[in-house]
C-alpha cells in the first residue's frame, strides 16, 4: 500500500535554495511508512557509470536539502539506490529489489534498453518511474507504460536535429548510419534513416549495425570508407562511438562524425582523446542562462568537489519534479501522483515543466555540440 500524506509548499522553493546549506547525510531507514522511499536506478558500475551516477548526485542534493527542512509533512524521504549497469537483464532484478523494498517511487532508469526491462515491474506495482535519460521513443509513444514520465526529449526529435544539421548545416550528401543495435542505439538510427530520405537532401550510404564491447571495429570502418559517405550518424553509447572515430582517424578518414547524448559526455573525450576533435553530438538543450541550472551545479559543486555529469540537471528536474508532485497529490498512489506530473508546472534547471499525456516532458529539447578544444560546445 501507498502512504497518504498532507504536505507543506515546500517543493518549489528547494531548488532556489539548493546551495544552501547542504548536508551529504542520507537518510537512515526508518519504520516502515515512517519515510517516502525515493529509488534511484541506473548504471552505477561498468563503462556507463559516468551516465548514471550524475543522477545518484543529483538525488542526493535535492533530498538533502530536503529533509534538511524537515522533509514533506514530517517524514523524510528515504533513498534506495541501486545498480543495473545499464543492462536489461539486470534491471529486472534491480527493479525487483526496488519493489520490494516498498519503493514509493523511482528516479530512472539511465539506459533505454534497461528502462524498457524494468518498466513492466513497477508498472505491476503501481510505481511511477521518471527518467533523465531513457530518450527511446516507444516507452512514451507506445501507450504501454502509463506510469513512466522522462525530463529529456525522445529520439525521433534528437535524431531529427542529427539530420538536419548534416544536411542543412554541414551539406553532406551520402550518409552511413550505423547503430549499436541496442534498443536506444538502433531505434535512434532508424530514424535517422528515415528522416535521411524523407529528407530528399542526402542518400543512406550504409545502414548497419556492430556488437557492442568488441574490442576490432576495423571491417565496419572499412565499409563506412568503402561507402564512400560523407559523415556517419551514430546511434549508440561512448565505449563504441570512440573506437570507432579512433580508428577512422588512423586510417586518416576525414568523414564527419555525428552522434548522440549516449556519446556526449566526458567520458568519450577522455577515452578518444585527439580523435574526439571535431566530433558532433546531440544532447539535452543548454540551460546555463537559467539560474535554477547554475544553482543546481554549483550545489554538486560544493558538495561533491566536482562538476556535474551527464544527465545531471535533467535528473535534478525529475527529482523536483517527482517530490513536487507527491507534494501536490497528497499522496504517492500512482494516480494521483500521474495527476499532478501532467497539471501541475514546476520550476526546474531544465525549465518550467509539466507532462504530456504520453509522460514526456514539456518544453525540453536537444541542441547541437561539437568538441573543441577538448570539450563540448554549443553549435547553432
Amino acid at each position: 500500500m501507498k502512504v497518504h500524506i498532507k504536505t507543506p509548499k515546500k517543493i518549489q522553493a528547494l531548488v532556489s535554495a539548493a546551495v544552501v546549506g547542504l548536508s551529504m547525510m542520507i537518510p537512515v531507514a526508518g519504520m516502515a511508512g515512517d519515510t517516502i522511499k525515493l529509488g534511484v536506478a541506473g548504471a552505477h558500475s561498468g563503462d556507463l557509470a559516468s551516465y548514471g551516477l550524475p543522477t545518484v548526485n543529483a538525488a542526493k542534493i535535492v533530498v538533502a536539502e530536503l529533509n534538511a527542512k524537515g522533509g514533506i509533512n514530517g517524514k523524510q524521504v528515504e533513498l534506495l539506490i541501486e545498480d543495473d549497469a545499464c543492462k536489461p537483464e539486470v534491471a529486472t532484478n534491480t527493479a525487483t529489489k526496488l519493489v520490494s523494498q516498498k519503493v514509493d517511487v523511482v528516479i530512472g532508469h539511465i539506459c533505454s534498453g534497461a528502462t524498457k526491462a524494468a518498466l513492466p515491474i513497477y508498472k505491476a506495482a503501481g510505481v511511477v518511474l521518471i527518467s533523465p535519460s531513457a530518450t527511446s521513443p516507444d516507452l512514451t509513444q507506445s501507450g504501454e507504460y502509463p506510469n513512466f514520465f522522462r525530463t529529456i526529449a525522445s529520439d525521433d526529435m534528437q535524431a531529427r536535429a542529427e539530420v538536419d544539421y548534416a544536411t542543412n548545416v554541414l551539406g553532406v550528401k551520402k550518409i552511413a548510419v550505423i547503430h549499436d543495435k541496442g534498443d536506444y542505439g538502433k531505434g535512434l538510427a532508424e530514424f535517422a534513416k528515415g528522416f535521411i530520405e524523407k529528407s530528399g537532401k542526402a542518400e543512406v550510404a550504409l545502414f548497419e549495425g556492430v556488437t557492442p564491447g568488441a574490442v576490432d571495429y576495423s571491417a565496419i570502418v572499412q565499409k563506412i570508407k568503402q561507402s564512400q559517405a560523407d559523415a556517419v550518424i551514430f546511434g549508440g553509447y561512448h565505449p563504441e562511438a570512440s573506437k570507432i572515430v579512433s580508428m577512422m582517424r588512423k586510417k586518416r578518414m576525414d568523414t564527419v562524425f555525428l552522434s548522440d547524448d549516449g556519446v556526449k559526455d566526458d567520458t568519450f573525450i577522455k577515452v578518444a582523446g585527439k580523435d574526439a576533435e571535431g566530433v558532433y553530438a546531440t544532447g539535452p538543450q543548454d540551460n546555463s542562462k537559467n539560474p535554477l541550472s547554475q544553482a543546481a551545479k554549483d550545489a554538486h559543486k560544493k558538495t561533491f568537489s566536482s562538476d556535474a555529469g551527464a544527465f545531471y540537471e535533467n535528473a535534478y528536474s525529475a527529482t523536483v519534479a517527482i517530490l513536487n508532485a507527491i507534494e501536490k497529490a497528497d499522496s504517492t498512489e500512482i494516480a494521483a501522483v500521474t495527476k499532478a506530473l501532467q497539471a501541475e508546472k514546476v520550476e526546474t534547471p531544465v525549465g518550467s515543466i509539466n507532462f504530456d499525456a504520453k509522460g514526456d516532458a514539456v518544453g525540453v529539447g536537444f541542441a547541437m555540440y561539437q568538441v573543441r578544444n577538448g570539450q563540448f560546445v554549443e553549435v547553432k
